[in-house]
C-alpha cells in the first residue's frame, strides 16, 4: 500500500472518529439576542441561555381590574427600580385567576422602552440562578426575574439558591435585577397542621418551632408581599362587562346571568374565568 493510500485511510478513519465525537458533545451555548424585551431561561444537561421572546403574549395594565391597590404598588417599587434607585423584589400571593401574573407581564408595554426586561424562570430552574445572574449583570438593561406560580415541597432543593439570591448570600443580586414571584401560597412551601405542635410558649413569649421558621425565612426575605383575593360579586360582573366591551358587545341581563352561571360552574369569580367568559360568549 502506498503512502498516499495509507494517509487516504487515515484520514477517513480520523473524520469518522470526529463525526462520532460530535454526536456526543453538547451543542454549542446560542447567543443571546439583546434585541428583544422578555426571555425564557432555558437549560441542558451542560449549558443554560437566554431564549428571546420578542412578541410576549402580554395584557395592558388598563385591562386590570379590581386591583387597584395592588397595581399601585407594584407600579411604584417598579418605578424606583428604573430609576436606579433601591427596590425590593415582590411576591404576589393569594387566590388564583385574580391577575397576579397578569400584573408582572403588564409591565413590559408599560415599561420596556425604559430598559425593563422580564426574563422567566421555571421553579426547576432556580438552582441556575448565579448562571443566570453571571449573565445580565452587567447589560445596562433593567432585568426583572420573573418566576410564575412558585411553590416548593419540603424536600425540593430549588428553595434554596432562591433564598441565598434574595438575601442570604455575600454577592447578593446585581443592582439591575429584581426577582418578582407569584404563589397561591403565601411562605412558599407548604405549612402542616402538625408544625404547629412545635410552637413553645416561653415566658409568655409565643417561639415558633424550626420547620415554621424555615418556611417563613424564605418568604420573608422577599421586601414586598402583596396579597390578592377572591373578586365580590360586583368585581366580577365589572372585569365581565370590560372584556364584553372590548369584543365590541354590551352587558345585558340575559349576558349577566350567563356569566353568573359561568363562573358557577367554573367555582371561582376571578378576572381569569371573567375573560374566559367574554371569549366563549364572542364565538357564539
Amino acid at each position: 500500500m502506498s503512502s498516499d493510500d495509507r494517509l487516504t485511510r487515515f484520514l477517513a478513519r480520523a473524520e469518522q472518529l470526529l463525526e462520532r465525537i460530535e454526536k456526543i458533545l453538547p451543542p454549542a451555548t446560542p447567543q443571546t439576542d439583546w434585541s428583544a424585551p422578555a426571555y425564557r431561561w432555558r437549560s441542558d444537561h451542560a449549558n443554560g441561555w437566554l431564549e428571546a421572546i420578542h412578541d410576549p403574549q402580554v395584557l395592558s395594565l388598563d385591562d386590570l381590574l379590581c386591583m387597584d391597590s395592588q397595581k399601585a404598588a407594584v407600579i411604584r417599587n417598579t418605578e424606583r427600580f428604573l430609576s436606579g434607585h433601591s427596590a425590593n423584589n415582590v411576591l404576589l400571593w393569594g387566590s388564583r385567576g385574580t391577575g397576579k401574573s397578569s400584573l408582572v407581564k403588564g409591565l413590559l408595554p408599560a415599561c420596556k422602552e425604559r430598559g425593563l426586561r422580564l426574563i422567566e424562570v421555571d421553579k426547576d430552574e432556580l438552582l441556575r440562578l448565579p448562571a443566570i445572574m453571571r449573565e445580565i449583570a452587567d447589560r445596562p438593561e433593567r432585568f426583572i426575574l420573573f418566576s410564575d406560580d412558585l411553590s416548593f415541597e419540603a424536600s425540593e432543593p430549588g428553595y434554596k439558591p432562591l433564598k441565598a439570591a434574595l438575601e442570604g448570600s455575600l454577592s447578593g443580586l446585581p443592582e439591575n435585577v429584581l426577582i418578582y414571584a407569584t404563589s397561591n401560597r403565601r411562605h412558599l412551601l407548604p405549612e402542616y397542621f402538625s408544625e404547629n405542635r412545635e410552637t413553645t410558649v416561653v415566658d409568655g413569649e409565643i417561639h415558633l418551632g424550626d420547620a415554621v421558621e424555615e418556611k417563613i425565612s424564605l418568604s420573608e426575605r422577599f421586601g414586598l408581599w402583596i396579597s390578592f383575593y377572591p373578586f365580590s360579586q360586583d368585581d366580577y360582573l365589572a372585569i365581565v362587562e370590560h372584556w364584553l366591551q372590548q369584543n365590541g358587545q354590551e352587558m345585558n341581563e340575559e349576558t349577566r346571568l350567563q356569566a353568573l352561571q359561568w363562573a358557577t360552574q367554573r367555582g371561582s369569580r376571578s378576572g381569569r374565568v371573567a375573560r374566559q367568559f367574554a371569549i366563549d360568549l364572542a364565538s357564539r
